[in-house]
């Protein structure tokens, strides 16, 4: 399949946009809600820890309270592992996911909160589709809510709600992710990533990226680019920091683009100093948090 379809030349996503774009500021008196309330929704048996980087991607990027709801097997586990997050324990399938039925108590649950992050460390698709069936019109109109790894995949059944409510919600693929919310094969996105991107954030009317050694960022008639981080990015758990990222940053009022384009460039410069430090392959995930608030106050 060949398609293409015009893209303004992208804006370098550099530190002149980001000064012209800033974090928020936040008075000397505010408490840890209203830093911003991060609810984080995954995790299955199989990788019951990734989520733990996520929530703590989050607290980096500046949310003042984090809360993961996972599966039950895993949740006091995660719970002693991250004192600092409240947990939410969620019913799970006989395979170790997280179970349709958990909707109610997920809904009860976003009321309570400032953006969502759905979709890390999860793996059941048609699980997932059910999951997002129910809690997308549910939501608040307002809520930030980023959608992630088989979240991706499972989008592709609600384009017309998420479109609904698209300029709240943010989309995190890779290239194949991001052929598969479009129905189309991975090398049609290699070949032209900004007409894919471009065609994606208007099907979702959302704020898209497409992930890679240069990432690009899209939302109404903004296109963004960000080239650096480096190889060592390529490692398990790096998505799940950079969802975290965002989704702390959306949880601060910032709004879809502007959190989406921080998260990407914290993402890629803290990669890039343990590039440095470490070396450009071979540093952990995690690895990445704790260089993240330097970043921030550098800018």
């Amino acid at each position: 399949m060949r398609w293409s379809q015009r893209v303004a030349d992208p804006v370098p996503l550099d530190t002149a946009w980001l000064k012209a774009n800033p974090l928020p500021d936040h008075h000397d008196n505010v408490d840890k809600n209203g830093r911003g309330r991060v609810l984080v929704i995954g995790g299955c048996r199989r990788v019951p820890g990734g989520m733990l980087l996520t929530a703590e991607a989050a607290f980096r990027a500046g949310a003042g309270k984090v809360t993961i709801a996972t599966i039950a097997s895993a949740a006091i586990p995660i719970g002693i592992a991250f004192p600092a997050c409240a947990i939410v324990a969620l019913p799970e399938t006989a395979d170790g996911e997280i179970a349709p039925e958990s909707a109610e108590l997920l809904l009860a649950e976003i009321a309570g909160h400032d953006a969502v992050v759905f979709g890390p460390a999860m793996i059941d698709e048609d699980g997932v589709r059910t999951l997002l069936a129910a809690l997308l019109p549910a939501l608040p109109d307002d809520m930030f809510l980023l959608l992630d790894a088989v979240a991706l995949r499972a989008a592709t059944d609600h384009v017309d709600a998420i479109a609904a409510r698209g300029r709240h919600i943010v989309l995190t693929p890779h290239e194949g992710e991001l052929a598969a919310l479009l129905g189309i094969e991975k090398d049609d996105v290699s070949r032209d990533p900004l007409a894919a991107l471009a065609r994606a954030a208007q099907t979702y009317d959302a704020t898209v990226m497409v992930k890679g050694a240069t990432s690009h960022l899209m939302a109404g008639g903004t296109c963004l680019s960000y080239a650096g981080g480096g190889l060592g990015l390529a490692v398990s758990g790096s998505g799940d920091v950079l969802a975290g990222l965002i989704a702390g940053l959306g949880a601060q009022d910032l709004p879809p683009l502007q959190a989406s384009a921080w998260g990407i460039w914290l993402h890629g410069e803290a990669g890039r100093r343990l590039s440095e430090t470490i070396g450009p392959i071979g540093y952990l995930a995690r690895e990445l948090l704790p260089v993240v608030p330097g970043l921030m106050r550098g800018v």
